[in-house]
């Protein structure tokens, strides 16, 4: 392997990375903190087996990766017939407008907790402008970015694990409750998200297989290690619940990222802006993405059904409904992780290659079997998420059951 083929590897395995932590690292701990710390990277490594390898089915599927005008609602249709193409195209928009309003409201919510001058609405658009101009130049940006922005990323990572360890007490670690487990899996599986560009990684590297399996495992077992990390000190330094508020349940309650407690229970000005420095770094890059993504989606859903590729057009479809939802519901940043992970991942990154090495495997083989437990696991989430939307569910923390009984 020459020096620049090694790096180009590289480089696409910090394209995995910088896609996956995006608002889903932010939201884990907080989603997770019922379950508590042992239960949550259980649930953790679970989840990154399971995406890694419906990663490594879709890099494996050529007539998706060769050819660079090919989408995933026409692939399953393919695959799968009728059902599996309007599946995708139902789980692609819940997935990509979702992960959008999570970024939004995300980032906006970490701004609006460090000043009070400038009004929420105006936070966002301000952010939407500028990220939404920086998406325009699409792949290659990022492909030229993404490295540095990584780099950056594991810089201020490290900064804000550096000075929260001194608050992690064992106390606070040793709480569990498995029981909570299965409400926090579909936040995992946003954690775990970049599927997206799983065709463009396999270009870059010229459909070399072990090379792209490379840089997707090298890039979810570092993702896999940093959300690891980030559950042991949010865990372990903030309490499950507390009179003065600083604690999991109220951010649970109130949408937050785990970096808003965190910045009131250390107290740091220092904090508060490097975790801002690294939400607007790993959203806007996984933005980027999957803003993309999104447009490439619409120019073929408007090319197929409109016959117009208008930019305008698709630009606005792209992008104007999760800006309207995120100004119209602010406080919702949990909540559209969940429909992304629970709905979205579900059916596009779980069920479907499920589905898809299922078809193509021998009777009675291991990989068939393997397909069938890709459809039982993600079914089960699939099927917990609706479950909890639809009220018929309630496994989530009860923020006023804590609450009532903490004052007590």
């Amino acid at each position: 392997m020459t020096q620049g083929k090694s790096v180009s590897t590289m480089a696409m395995m910090f394209v995995v990375v910088g896609n996956m932590l995006g608002a889903g690292i932010l939201a884990v701990p907080v989603n997770l903190c019922a379950a508590g710390f042992w239960p949550s990277v259980v649930a953790t490594l679970a989840m990154w087996l399971l995406m890694t390898y419906t990663a490594i089915i879709y890099s494996d599927q050529k007539s998706l990766t060769t050819n660079e005008h090919a989408d995933l609602p026409t692939f399953f249709g393919q695959e799968l017939g009728p059902i599996g193409k309007w599946v995708t195209i139902a789980g692609n928009a819940v997935l990509l407008y979702g992960v959008l309003v999570a970024y939004l409201t995300g980032i906006s919510s970490i701004i609006m907790s460090l000043q009070s001058s400038i009004s929420q609405p105006v936070v966002m658009t301000i952010y939407f402008i500028v990220v939404t101009g920086i998406t325009a130049f699409g792949m290659i940006m990022m492909n030229k970015c993404t490295p540095y922005m990584v780099i950056t990323m594991w810089i201020t990572f490290g900064m804000l694990v550096f000075m929260t360890v001194p608050d992690v007490s064992s106390e606070n670690l040793a709480k569990l409750d498995w029981s909570y487990v299965p409400a926090g899996l579909p936040v995992l599986l946003m954690a775990f998200h970049f599927h997206n560009i799983i065709p463009s990684i396999s270009r870059a590297l010229n459909h070399d297989r072990k090379k792209v399996r490379f840089a997707i495992i090298g890039g979810t077992t570092i993702g896999l290690l940093m959300n690891c990390i980030w559950l042991l000190v949010v865990l372990g330094a903030l309490p499950l619940s507390a009179p003065n508020g600083i604690d999991l349940i109220t951010a649970f309650g109130k949408n937050q990222p785990a970096t808003i407690p965190l910045g009131l229970l250390l107290k740091t000005p220092v904090f508060s802006y490097v975790a801002l420095v690294f939400a607007l770094i790993a959203m806007s890059t996984a933005f980027m993405a999957n803003g993309t993504a999104l447009m490439s989606f619409m120019r073929d859903l408007t090319a197929t059904y409109l016959g117009t590729k208008n930019k305008f057009l698709v630009w606005s479809l792209a992008f104007m409904p999760p800006l309207l939802v995120g100004l119209i519901y602010p406080d919702i940043f949990l909540v559209a992780i969940n429909l992304v992970g629970g709905v979205g991942e579900c059916l596009i990154f779980g069920i479907l290659p499920g589905f898809i090495v299922w078809k193509y495997s021998k009777h009675g083989s291991f990989k068939k079997i393997t397909g069938i437990i890709l459809i039982v696991c993600f079914s089960a989430i699939f099927l917990v998420e609706i479950g909890q939307e639809l009220g018929l569910l309630h496994i989530s923390p009860d923020v006023e059951y804590w609450s009532h009984y903490t004052h007590k």
